[in-house]
């Protein structure tokens, strides 16, 4: 069980990671600050590049916490909040499935993050090591209420604008 989870945040960790390091810094082939602020003023989100840099460290801090098995629920819930503002002024509109532009991607991602919020990073972490035990029904329902509460302020700042990604 701890392999699995260890490979689970692995995974999910430095995927998420790496989607961040691409708007913060360009890395991947990803746009950068500027290319990812455009973007997210396109959907509605003024400052764009205040956005932007929101995202792309939520990406970065809360996929290296879960793929490190630090402070776990943060992270996911870090990951969480992330996923569910690009779902909805991008990706709900055209459908699930990801080759359609869709959110099952995102929907992954988060599922995967909560999840590891549910269990615990399992012995293989730092959490472990330093004697934390982050995990279970409570530190899992809190992450996902604290990504819900914060997804809403910051879906709430958007404005919509015939510009807008469809």
């Amino acid at each position: 069980m701890n392999i699995g989870l260890l490979l689970l945040r692995l995974a999910v960790g430095l995927t998420v990671a790496a989607h961040g390091a691409q708007k913060l810094f360009g890395w991947f082939g990803g746009p950068g600050l500027d290319g990812t602020g455009q973007f997210f003023e396109m959907i509605g989100f003024r400052t764009g590049r205040r956005h932007a840099t929101m995202a792309g460290l939520g990406e970065v801090v809360g996929g290296l916490l879960l793929t490190l098995g630090l402070l776990t629920p943060l992270g996911a819930a870090a990951v969480i909040i992330v996923m569910i503002v690009a779902i909805f002024p991008v990706h709900i509109n055209k459908g699930f499935f990801g080759q359609n532009g869709g959110y099952e991607y995102n929907l992954l991602l988060a599922t995967a993050a909560l999840t590891i919020a549910l269990t615990g990073p399992g012995s293989l972490s730092l959490d472990a090591l330093l004697g934390n035990s982050p995990g279970g029904l409570s530190a899992g329902l809190t992450a996902l209420f604290v990504a819900i509460l914060a997804s809403a302020v910051l879906l709430a700042q958007r404005r919509t604008a015939p510009g807008n990604v469809k």
